[in-house]
């Protein structure tokens, strides 16, 4: 026997109502079980398909109790009794196990198990006996044993209560013989007070066929339909709602055949309908996993443009960003560049005014020179008289004469200084003129420099706004999509949730189609359980 270790001196309590459910195949292994049973059992689903069911066996459980379970359905019949299970983690569970063979064509297919919670009567009392049958096993003497559930004891009270619990067809033989019996000895009795032989005989014949044909007709309309009854009590405990019953009686047998069909049918519809919303649910699931698929798809696809788009944006916004600090930078060089040709604009208005001094001096240059060049002719016209006075003078004035020989030479020396100055001065004069002319003309392009440097650092101020505001609005666009795409994102991660509450949806349509195809509804349908091995093969590939 399978020992199943470590085990926890604790007992997991199932919850009020539960109902665990699984079926085996003709081996005894798992190839269906219901949430119920996975929760309680502490393995996970993949753990227990394809395994042997003695996976949650627990050491305290007697090997007899195991021997007549298999005896019991093995022979085609159903099993009901407490057993100790064992869970994952080591602690154990108390259940009331009710195992049904599962029949098709005649022969069983594989077995099916529902366990209820028994009471804590139940339990203190099992737990009492499997602890004396453990200590018997031990012992080498059984003294309690099993059948079908049922506690025996193998002293000769307990063979003596055995044999006295009488089937009903015993019952009914029990009940005939002793008919018989009686009319026998009651043509015995008569025999003694009639002297005709042959009326005696004929007498204790006559109660002898009455005997045997009122057991005939007791068993036929008390045992065999009974027996037929329980055979089909038994198909339909093993899931086989393709029974039908009926009967003409209106007796106790006839209304428990009438109240067992009706049984039959009802459980019938249910699980028919139960079948039909099954199907109708997994239809459903499936047709929300492929357009959740494909919502997932359209939601990857729009995050992924999304950031694309964000990227895009952000390498605008860096773009744009520069172009604003240069445009800063640019209205800055611009203003500069204002300052300077205003700085240059004032020294052309300078030079202007100071080329007009020039002209001016000059201006008065010429008077003084022509003042000058009056005095060298009025002096060179003296020198020429004194001249001619010391001449008639004779010899006493030839010493004024050199004296107005020497003032005439400097008067026109002088002359030819202020001829030469007023050259000079003219040509000056001229070159201040075209000098004024160039500083004016200078003033003039600066001021047309100044007017366009002026109108560059408008533009460019209006360029550096226009940047700063398409800044603004592109940040603004920028955090949209950020937005947008952290909207996106939670609803990726919403569509993955809505697709794994679809997967568990059909996984549960599933869980309850395996489980509505225990039964079997119409005639000619056919229950096929699963191959154990191949789920095995596949909880490992899965794992």
């Amino acid at each position: 026997m399978r020992l199943n270790l470590p085990v926890i001196p604790e007992e997991y309590l199932l919850p009020p109502g539960a109902s665990l459910v699984s079926t085996t195949d003709l081996k005894g292994r798992i190839t269906y079980c219901n949430a119920a049973f996975i929760e309680v059992s502490g393995y996970a689903r993949d753990e227990l398909m394809g395994q042997p069911h003695n996976l949650i066996r627990h050491p305290d459980m007697p090997a007899e109790g195991f021997r007549d379970l298999w005896a019991t359905i093995e022979a085609g019949r159903p099993w009901t009794g407490v057993v100790k299970n064992r869970r994952k983690d080591g602690r154990h569970y108390w259940v009331q196990a009710n195992v049904t063979p599962i029949v098709e064509d005649g022969r069983p297919v594989g077995y099916l198990s529902v366990r209820g919670v028994p009471t804590r009567e139940q339990v203190a009392a099992c737990e009492a006996l499997y602890a004396t049958m453990r200590a018997e096993a031990q012992a080498g003497r059984l003294l309690h044993v099993l059948k079908a559930g049922r506690v025996l004891r193998t002293d000769w009270r307990g063979r003596l209560a055995e044999a006295l619990q009488l089937g009903l067809g015993q019952r009914v033989s029990l009940s005939v013989g002793a008919l018989g019996l009686a009319a026998l000895l009651t043509g015995a009795g008569l025999s003694r007070l009639l002297d005709g032989e042959w009326l005696v005989l004929a007498f204790m014949a006559a109660g002898a066929l009455a005997a045997l044909g009122g057991g005939w007709w007791i068993n036929r309309l008390t045992t065999r339909p009974m027996l037929a009854l329980l055979r089909t009590a038994n198909r339909m405990a093993a899931g086989d709602m393709t029974q039908v019953l009926t009967s003409d009686r209106d007796d106790l047998v006839g209304q428990f055949t009438r109240a067992l069909n009706q049984l039959n049918v009802n459980l019938r519809s249910i699980v028919a309908d139960a079948r039909a919303e099954v199907d109708r649910m997994r239809a459903a699931a499936r047709e929300i996993a492929v357009g959740n698929q494909d919502l997932s798809q359209r939601t990857e696809s729009q995050a992924a443009n999304l950031q694309r788009t964000a990227s895009s944006m952000e390498a605008i916004t860096g773009t744009v960003r520069h172009n604003a600090d240069t445009a800063r930078q640019a209205a800055q060089c611009a203003q500069q560049a204002n300052a300077v040709t205003l700085e240059g604009a004032d020294a052309v208005q300078q030079v202007t005014a100071t080329m007009h001094g020039i002209r001016d001096s000059s201006g008065r240059i010429d008077e003084i020179i022509g003042v000058i060049e009056g005095i060298a002719f009025q002096t060179n016209l003296l020198a020429l008289n004194a001249a001619v006075e010391a001449a008639r003078a004779g010899t006493q004035g030839r010493g004024f004469a050199v004296v107005a020989g020497e003032v005439r030479a400097l008067a026109q020396r002088s002359s030819a200084a202020a001829r030469e100055v007023k050259q000079i001065i003219d040509d000056s004069s001229h070159r201040v003129a075209t000098g004024n002319q160039l500083t004016e003309a200078a003033g003039g392009t600066m001021g047309h420099a100044m007017s366009s440097v002026r109108q560059v650092g408008q533009l460019i101020d209006e360029i550096s706004q226009g940047a700063d505001r398409q800044l603004r609005d592109i940040s603004e666009v920028t955090a949209a999509v950020s937005s947008l795409d952290e909207i996106t994102q939670k609803n990726a991660a919403l569509v993955e949730q809505v697709a794994a509450a679809a997967m568990q949806l059909e996984s549960q349509a599933m869980a309850v189609a395996d489980a509505v195809s225990v039964f079997r509804l119409q005639q000619g349908e056919h229950r096929t359980l699963p191959d154990a091995v191949a789920l095995r093969k596949a909880a490992r590939a899965g794992a």
